[in-house]
């Protein structure tokens, strides 16, 4: 099994920051794409940011130039670095990690429990 655990949510004030992260442990052979979801009040969940292995990294046009993913692979941890953030930012944020358990085993994809983000105005 594998676990992913969040840390970093939180409330913050409109143009603070927060670092989201996120901790994968378990039976982890290697770990390929990770990255983050949210998912506002009556809204669907939707990409953040992804990262691969190699540190490729894609943005929602939302976050460009404000959010930051990074990531440690000796740690298999990814970390979401969120400055001047918005009320419209506030949600539950959602970590994944896409997991080969073995060598030649399947990649199977992996989630956190959420993280509460809430941003005042």
């Amino acid at each position: 099994q594998v676990q992913l655990v969040e840390s970093g949510g939180g409330l913050v004030q409109a143009g603070g920051s927060l670092r989201l992260s996120c901790a994968a442990s378990g039976s982890i052979f290697s770990i390929k794409p990770m990255g983050w979801y949210r998912q506002a009040p009556r809204k669907q969940r939707e990409l953040v940011a992804g990262i691969t292995s190699d540190r490729r990294t894609n943005y929602a046009d939302s976050v460009k130039g404000r959010f930051t993913i990074s990531r440690d692979n000796d740690k298999n941890t990814v970390y979401l670095q969120m400055n001047s953030l918005k009320p419209e930012d506030t949600a539950v944020y959602y970590c994944y990690a896409v997991v080969a358990v073995a060598p030649n085993s399947g990649l199977f994809t992996y989630w956190g429990q959420g993280t509460q983000v809430t941003v005042s105005s």
